[in-house]
């Protein structure tokens, strides 16, 4: 279904009218579980990820066949205060590299069966340069949360999203310090290795963007001080709840894009999980704010969706286990 909105108050409407995860989907997963064979909790976190997943798919014996990872595309117009150690045209020569097939993410989503999408954002016309004015008007933000939402697959089971933005790590550190405060330095990375001298001007320019930002609602976080690559991610997370369909988070980014939702609307990321913890320093920061554990911890920060891509084998292996397991039962094993 396209974007059910097309102004600011509309999305916020839809988030708050989301529907939560089928009860009787979780019922039957959870006895499903005390039946399969092996000793209670053996499989550990595999098997609270295999129940959440069979309650938000409404099947309490799931299988995972067509996840979809989409990869969005922005630059911005903080680039201007020399915050990245890459050139804003970076951005570009990076979506050609996905929709040739040579990068990273490419490979993980063909490892792990996942139907790969790429959506460039107005590469031509930077946000604004949010220490100057509002990164995006609400036409700007609005239409970016709508590629994002209408980018998603109604038949896809599992989503990725992730990011390709020269200045982004900026735009999420202002995001994340502007929702859960603390100062500049808690939030802001070196990126992409910026050195000693391009942290601290990062790090002045994310403090200058939420002095002259403040705001409590988290969609205008996200307007303010967001991207359009962020905003997208932020809609087609909104649009996998609508079509039910769990969420992989990636990143600091991705994580930022997604908690500009939480913040809107209590719940709005119960449908998600976190793929992995980012190399990025604030990550971690990030995702204890959110009440979110990481999947996996390998050290990565590339973005890309590239974490949360790796992350997928996790939960297939979940399903797999869940779904195909005997129970003693079938397998004819005394059940203690």
């Amino acid at each position: 279904m396209p974007a059910p909105f097309s102004t600011l108050p509309e999305f916020r409407a839809t988030l708050a009218k989301a529907s939560g995860p089928d009860a009787a989907a979780l019922a039957g997963a959870q006895d499903r579980n005390g039946q399969l064979t092996k000793p209670p909790g053996a499989l550990g976190r595999l098997e609270d990820l295999a129940i959440w997943y069979a309650g938000w798919r409404s099947n309490p014996r799931p299988t995972i066949a067509a996840p979809q990872v989409i990869i969005f595309a922005g630059n911005h117009g903080v680039c201007a205060q020399g915050v990245s150690a890459f050139p804003a045209e970076v951005t570009a020569q990076m979506v050609a590299n996905f929709e040739h097939g040579g990068a990273a993410i490419n490979q993980l989503s063909k490892a792990f069966g996942a139907k790969m999408d790429v959506h460039a954002l107005a590469l031509d016309t930077p946000t604004a340069d949010f220490t100057r004015a509002p990164a995006m008007t609400e036409a700007e933000v609005i239409s970016a949360l709508q590629t994002g939402w209408n980018a998603v697959d109604p038949d896809a089971d599992l989503l990725v999203t992730g990011e390709m933005g020269i200045g982004n790590t900026t735009s999420a550190a202002a995001i994340a310090m502007a929702l859960f405060g603390g100062q500049a330095g808690d939030w802001t990375g070196r990126g992409t290795g910026v050195d000693d001298a391009g942290l601290t001007r990062k790090t002045d320019v994310v403090a200058k963007a939420v002095s002259l930002h403040r705001h409590d609602d988290g969609l205008e976080v996200l307007r303010c001080l967001g991207g359009r690559e962020l905003a997208a991610m932020a809609g087609a997370i909104a649009a996998a709840r609508a079509h039910r369909i769990p969420v992989i988070l990636d990143g600091f980014i991705c994580t930022a894009a997604a908690a500009t939702l939480a913040v809107a609307q209590d719940g709005a990321l119960d449908h998600t999980v976190a793929g992995h913890l980012s190399a990025e320093g604030a990550h971690h920061k990030l995702l204890d704010a959110l009440d979110k554990e990481p999947l996996l911890k390998l050290g990565l920060r590339l973005g890309e969706g590239s974490g949360a891509a790796l992350a997928i084998g996790v939960l297939q292996g979940a399903i797999a286990c869940h779904s195909g397991m005997a129970t003693f039962a079938e397998a004819g094993v005394s059940d203690a």
